[in-house]
């Protein structure tokens, strides 16, 4: 009998241990591919589409694709809605996804509000101190880093003069829910007037609200000068439309802008920007980086892009040098 009592405890506890083992397989976020190499689970919150944000995620995937890492992708988009984008980061943080990658300022602000313990990436986002995102761009003193699509302002400024000696006061539409949009109307204010330029600003909360808001800057103005912002960005037909009815000139902060219409941009590819993300979310889930050691990183490189399109509308001198040494989209 006491053998038999003996058997049976052996039994319970080998079950018990087995049970045990599968529970902890089952509840661990990395899973592994076939070939046994892990899988990581990454949550995406993008809180718009328009195509600036779905280079950067594009990037992103792309990127971490060339780097060989093994994801599992969980895409959301807020459709520029900000409590719904706190949702998206509240579930990912409830599914213990092993990363979140936000695109746009609201997204990132979002994801910080829901989680302290998942690493979180960010990507288009213009000042990320000032949006009270990171500490500092070096020492980011938490669980989020990513990267700044900080435009190179100063040589853009510099592009109107360039084109036309003539034009003394730029336009800014701008939304006025946008922390980032007002960041860059300081930075331009205060650049401005090195290049000779004067700045009037115009600013939306309503995207039903931009062609009486564009009609009314265009007569007070010279030329236009397009910010990183959601919702110019996601009407960039609408405000190219315009500007060529008005024969006006435009130089816009990034480049995806220029692809829908804006004349020119020395600025950042989104793409690259999220490609450069993909590198650091290899660092820290491959190479177990400490992602409170990452700085914010800036764009790598820029490019001068043009639509050609947009020139002979316009019926600009396409021999100018900034046309020339451009490149060419829009054709």
């Amino acid at each position: 009998m006491k053998k038999k009592i003996v058997k049976l405890v052996s039994l319970l506890m080998t079950s018990m241990v087995m049970l045990a083992g599968c529970s902890s397989s089952n509840n661990s976020n990395k899973g592994a591919s076939a070939s046994g190499e892990d899988v990581y689970r990454i949550g995406i919150s993008q809180l718009a589409e328009h195509p600036a944000l779905d280079d950067a995620r594009r990037g992103f995937e792309d990127g971490l694709k060339e780097l060989g890492v093994k994801v599992e992708i969980d895409y959301q988009n807020a459709q520029g809605d900000i409590p719904t984008s706190l949702s998206i980061a509240q579930k990912f943080a409830r599914d213990e996804v092993d990363l979140i990658y936000a695109i746009a300022t609201p997204a990132a602000q979002s994801a910080k509000q829901a989680t302290t313990d998942i690493p979180i990436l960010f990507s288009a986002v213009t000042d990320p101190v000032k949006s009270e995102i990171v500490e500092d761009w070096n020492n980011v003193g938490g669980n989020i880093t990513g990267t700044s699509d900080k435009a190179p302002v100063e040589t853009q400024l510099k592009m109107f003069k360039e084109i036309d000696p003539s034009i003394e006061t730029i336009g800014i539409l701008y939304n006025t829910n946008e922390a980032n949009s007002e960041a860059q109307i300081e930075e331009v204010k205060e650049l401005a007037p090195n290049e000779g330029l004067e700045i009037v600003t115009v600013g939306v909360n309503n995207i039903n609200d931009l062609p009486q808001a564009i009609d009314s800057l265009f007569k007070k103005v010279d030329a236009l000068y397009c910010l990183s912002d959601n919702m110019i960005a996601s009407s960039v037909e609408l405000v190219t439309k315009k500007l060529i009815d008005y024969k006006m000139v435009s130089v816009s902060a990034e480049e995806s802008q220029v692809k829908g219409g804006i004349l020119i941009t020395n600025g950042l590819s989104y793409y690259e920007l999220g490609k450069q993300t993909a590198k650091m979310a290899k660092e820290i889930l491959v190479d177990g980086k400490d992602i409170s050691t990452i700085p914010v990183g800036l764009a790598e490189k820029t490019i001068t892009t043009v639509n050609e399109k947009t020139l002979k509308a316009l019926g600009l001198d396409e021999n100018l040098q900034i046309f020339k040494d451009a490149v060419k989209v829009g054709n």
